[in-house]
């Protein structure tokens, strides 16, 4: 058989698609466009026509047969012309939300109940009243759970059905994704924070004072790890680090049911101390400044006196902007650091995170983020896959991960990927940051 020229077109694949949809659902993030663009071009130069779905699932959610989808205002017909020189353009060319459909569905059995599917249910034909094929999910773990339930609202549709096959592209400039190394934006947001610190700590360094910055990342440390690094900060804690004598338990009661429940939280005593420890060592080498970067998952950890008033999102997470972590450590801070030293030290709060998510795209992430929408392409159409989620490993090498590898069957939740604390990662940060001696901890 002879052997085809490396100039040649992708081998063309037989396929039943005729009309696909792409939906960019939760928080923007660097090269989104790369994404949605390549995934569409795939489609379009293959014979199929591609949906944008404007603003996630927000006109999906709440579908009727009397209040039909309207082009231009629900969704959008892609076309090469659209998609003109767009794989580097900041910001997302179909919007995004929040909105969850799966909201009501935490088990299986929940599938069986008309209310708690309806929306799923008003998802499924929404997207079928326009004929569309196959849906491309892209978004973070929140979204990936909302791609696994509408999988498994249709494998309880009646046989004979007409089925949706679903793939999810992994999206947060978070990078704390179980099942691939790197999330696109991750390297952009992470180079744009760190300027910002390195600017920071400029000042700082002409002030002599200190930065109190807290940086995105929900769950986990990656991003507030990556900025640390890349941004010469001074100390670096994530949820990750709260452990040993930085973690206690607390009980408190519930003000809507009146219970009294536990819980495991920071020992904020100790985390400030430890904050101000770094503080008082770069005094002694002759440093009277620095940037401290915390992340804002913190808050989550935060004693429920500090939490009171704080509202949740669609998917149960806190409302940062309800807590003001980055505010209330600065003030410990400066409280803690005039009981030990015995003078005042300014410590300025600043919190960042909302400016990276869609400034330009840098190289990698267009790159990675293009290989994944390819991906979406060659998951539906190569593999005929149904219910995976496209991933890249080594050299962009296209990986195909299931959801049941990457969602609890009972719960239905997703498995975050923590900073491992005796990763070479993690050891990094600490080989860089100022060395202090724990043992110099005050009481």
């Amino acid at each position: 058989m002879a052997k085809s020229s490396s100039l040649a077109r992708p081998t063309k694949h037989e396929h039943q698609f005729k009309r696909v949809a792409i939906l960019f659902a939760g928080g923007p993030a660097p090269a989104a466009n790369a994404v949605i663009s390549a995934a569409a071009v795939s489609f379009l130069r293959n014979g199929v026509e591609v949906v944008g779905v404007k603003h996630g699932y927000s006109s999906l959610i709440d579908f009727s047969a009397d209040q039909p989808l309207v082009e231009g205002s629900d969704y959008v017909m892609i076309d090469h012309k659209m998609l003109s020189r767009t794989r580097s353009r900041r910001g997302i060319m179909i919007g995004t939300a929040r909105a969850n459909p799966g909201k009501m569905i935490s088990h299986p059995s929940h599938l069986e109940d008309p209310e708690r599917s309806a929306p799923l249910k008003n998802v499924y034909e929404a997207l079928s009243s326009i004929g569309v094929d196959a849906l491309i999910s892209i978004g973070g773990d929140d979204t990936l759970k909302t791609a696994n339930k509408f999988k498994l609202y249709q494998d309880h549709l009646p046989e004979g059905s007409k089925k949706i096959p679903v793939v999810h592209l992994p999206k947060t400039i978070d990078n704390d994704y179980r099942g691939i190394d790197f999330t696109f934006g991750y390297f952009t947001a992470v180079d744009f924070l760190a300027r910002e610190v390195r600017n920071l700590l400029a000042d700082a360094e002409a002030n002599r004072n200190y930065f109190l910055v807290e940086s995105m990342g929900r769950s986990a440390g990656w991003l507030a790890y990556g900025v640390a690094i890349a941004g010469e900060a001074s100390l670096v804690i994530s949820v990750e680090d709260i452990a040993g004598k930085y973690r206690t338990t607390e009980e408190y009661t519930d003000p809507a049911t009146g219970e009294t429940h536990s819980r495991e939280i920071m020992n904020l005593d100790e985390v400030i101390r430890r904050i101000v420890l770094t503080m008082t060592t770069r005094e002694r080498e002759g440093k009277e400044y620095g940037v401290i970067v915390i992340a804002e998952g913190l808050a989550e950890l935060l004693p429920f006196a500090h939490l009171e008033g704080a509202t949740r999102d669609d998917h149960g997470h806190i409302k940062v902007s309800d807590v003001s972590l980055y505010t209330l450590f600065a003030s410990l801070i400066e409280a803690e650091y005039k009981k030990q030293a015995g003078k005042k030290r300014q410590v300025k709060p600043v919190q960042l995170g909302y400016e990276a998510r869609c400034t330009v795209p840098h190289a990698f992430d267009v790159m990675l983020g293009s290989q994944l929408g390819v991906g979406a392409y060659r998951a539906l159409v190569e593999q005929k896959a149904n219910g995976v989620m496209v991933s890249c490993e080594g050299q962009l090498q296209l990986v195909y991960v299931p959801f049941e590898e990457l969602v609890d069957p009972e719960t239905l939740v997703t498995v975050v990927r923590y900073i491992d604390q005796e990763s070479d990662f993690h050891k990094l940060t600490r080989f860089l940051e100022t060395y202090v001696n724990e043992e110099d901890l005050v009481g």
